[in-house]
């Protein structure tokens, strides 16, 4: 696949009595489609992975390709601290039909950087599907530094890296000496910085909501369409700043579950948005026309 312009990190919603909502699922991927996305990210952060089954995953997997597959690429998360867990889930992934897995940096563990190198390897060598290295230290405790990350770049079935250091220096260097891959941001707010340097993309999570406007964002900045570009970032901005206000996915689900879009509930410990967070949620969109 090409990892380039918007791939949507989906959300899955669940109904109230906590059974993950397959239809609700649906329902968003082909909005996505339908707005023009680029490719689709599941069982990501943002999908909540930790708390579903391996049943659950798969069915889920199953849902997004069976209305994504020919039409975008699907990317799907396997991702753990557990090499073995990871090797397992990426064999299982590939099985599916994903066009690549994103596999994040052990977390909890803070493996060594030979640790990391060695624990990307054992991964790479067990499959063939590409894979995007996902870099967030916020998340994970761990960040992988540009020494080590170039080591991992030269694997045979690395092909891109999300990048969510937070870091702008880091990612400009990433970008400049580790020409073989692509690197998209794993940042909304960070995406045009990133793509001025030279990224590709967004892996979003905003796109779960407006899809169309990010899309537009990232097709301008690849077009070197700066200005087009940076007025879109600041129309954006608002919303790139809300949607984090608490930890990911819970403002973005309660924003599309606002806007009429199958959110639905969350498994703990991810638990309902704060209510005072929640109304300035519901400014921000209304002040964006979005409700």
């Amino acid at each position: 696949m090409e990892f380039k312009g918007v791939i949507t990190a989906l959300t899955t919603p669940f109904k109230s009595n906590g059974e993950v909502d397959y239809q609700g699922l649906e329902s968003n991927v082909q909005h996505q489609i339908d707005n023009g996305i680029n490719g689709l990210l599941a069982l990501g952060t943002t999908g909540e992975t930790p708390t579903l089954t391996i049943e659950e995953q798969q069915k889920v997997v199953e849902a997004v390709m069976g209305l994504a597959k020919g039409k975008v690429p699907v990317i799907v998360g396997t991702g753990s601290n557990s090499t073995a867990h990871t090797i397992e889930m990426t064999k299982k992934a590939q099985e599916w039909g994903a066009d690549a897995a994103l596999i994040v940096t052990p977390y909890y563990n803070k493996p060594t950087n030979k640790g990391l190198y060695e624990h990307f390897k054992a991964v790479s060598d067990a499959v063939s599907i590409p894979i995007v290295v996902y870099n967030i230290a916020g998340r994970t405790g761990k960040n992988i530094d540009t020494p080590t990350m170039k080591k991992i770049a030269q694997l045979e079935n690395v092909e891109c890296i999300k990048e969510a250091s937070g870091d702008i220096n880091q990612m400009g260097d990433v970008i400049n000496e580790i020409p073989k891959v692509k690197v998209m941001s794993g940042d909304d707010s960070m995406t045009l910085p990133l793509m001025c340097l030279g990224g590709t993309g967004v892996i979003s999570v905003v796109s779960n909501l407006v899809p169309e406007r990010v899309v537009a964002m990232v097709d301008a900045a690849l077009a070197d369409n700066l200005e087009e570009a940076r007025k879109i970032h600041f129309e954006l901005l608002p919303l790139f700043d809300v949607a984090f206000i608490e930890t990911n996915p819970i403002p973005i689900k309660a924003a599309m579950t606002m806007k009429g879009l199958a959110g639905g509930s969350y498994r703990l410990p991810m638990c309902e948005m704060e209510p005072e967070n929640k109304e300035k949620l519901k400014q921000v969109l209304e002040s964006m026309n979005l409700l």
